[in-house]
């Protein structure tokens, strides 16, 4: 970004970006299923879904009328997210049931600016977001996973030329698409190994009389539905 002043900021933020060629676009979604599929990279990787399942927890506690008091993000990439209010109803299953489906669910939000062009956009809007669940933080890890998320974003917006942002840019949404969907087979592989009554799963079961296994399978089902969406809209 070539940007000196606030003012140059805000202008290229809103400038519409040229068009990636196809080849970058299955470049990058070839490139972040690899980070998915292979392990070491998904050791790094899974931080950043943490972050939008977390994320996603506390959005939807917000719109149900909870009071979101915290977010713990650890380093073996779980993470929980603190709210107060009615600890049954309609608005504590939304809040707990929305972790697993949103990191795909922003990765097709992401798409939308992308087919908009509107690359530096997304880039600025993923710092502003960020930004925001920092304040919500409550332990070390989490403040170092979130600031250092942001800041590689921030260094590849600032310092790079088109090209590289739009790289970046569309392996970020590429990987977010994609990365929704592993998870839910961790979480089954985890419930089959050693059971436990707090994962989101059987969160749910407690709260709605619904098997585990029943919502596991709407995370898998969601996700793939919107993976499905993503991948016809970024290449058709």
């Amino acid at each position: 970004m070539e940007a000196t002043t606030f003012g140059d900021v805000w202008r290229d933020v809103f400038t519409v970006q040229p068009a990636p060629p196809m080849w970058l676009v299955v470049t990058a979604g070839v490139v972040a299923l690899a980070a998915v599929l292979f392990r070491p990279a998904w050791r790094v990787g899974r931080n950043v879904v943490t972050i939008a399942h977390e994320g996603g927890h506390a959005v939807m506690a917000l719109l149900s009328g909870r009071q979101l008091t915290g977010i713990r993000l650890h380093s073996d990439t779980s993470g929980v997210t603190v709210s107060r209010g009615k600890p049954t109803g309609p608005g504590m299953v939304l809040t707990v049931a929305a972790g697993y489906i949103t990191p795909s669910i922003v990765g097709l939000l992401c798409i939308l600016l992308l087919l908009g062009n509107r690359i530096t956009a997304l880039l600025w809007m993923s710092i502003l977001v960020l930004a925001a669940m920092l304040l919500l933080i409550r332990n070390v890890y989490g403040v170092v996973s979130v600031v250092g998320t942001g800041a590689v974003v921030f260094l590849v917006s600032w310092f790079t030329p088109p090209e590289v942002q739009a790289a970046f840019a569309y392996f970020f949404t590429w990987f977010l698409l994609l990365a929704g969907i592993r998870p839910v087979f961790e979480l089954q592989s985890q419930r089959s190994r050693h059971p436990s009554p707090h994962s989101d799963a059987d969160q749910l079961h407690r709260l709605t009389g619904v098997p585990g296994i029943v919502w596991v399978m709407f995370f898998g089902v969601v996700n793939v539905a919107v993976t499905a969406a993503g991948v016809w809209l970024l290449m058709f």
